[in-house]
């Protein structure tokens, strides 16, 4: 099985896990919108002990929604999420978006979707662009 990197934005946490994953869910509930500041999370989960901190594990920060079983972790220096562990610890999440490649699963679904942002359809019909558009 093939290893793959992660990091958060500024680089000062870096981890290491086995690119074996067990679902890959795009989550468009509310709290997730305001977790990442998107239209939704894109989130691959595995086992709890598929990680090698490799630096920086003192600077990941969590929050735990009060009364919910959500949470997120970031990095105290650039506010990047970063991996975590659920609340059961049953499962580690990773935000795929922290990730240094592509994981070997791709996504299988779209999660509370009755949350969905109403911009969401828009949104992937919208131009394309390589850059800012002129």
């Amino acid at each position: 099985m093939s290893s793959i990197s992660g990091s958060c934005l500024c680089g000062k946490i870096y981890f290491e896990s086995e690119n074996k994953f067990t679902s890959f869910h795009l989550c468009h509930c509310i709290q997730c919108q305001k977790v990442t500041g998107s239209a939704h999370a894109s989130n691959i989960f595995t086992e709890p002990d598929n990680i090698k901190w490799l630096s920086g594990q003192e600077l990941v920060k969590r929050f735990d929604v009060p009364g919910r079983t959500i949470s997120t972790a970031f990095c105290a220096e650039c506010g990047a999420p970063v991996p975590y562990l659920s609340l059961d610890n049953k499962s580690l999440i990773i935000p795929v978006g922290c990730l240094n490649g592509t994981p070997e699963i791709a996504p299988q679904d779209n999660i509370f979707c009755s949350e969905k942002a109403a911009w969401y359809e828009q949104a992937i019909t919208a131009k394309c662009f390589d850059k800012f558009p002129d």
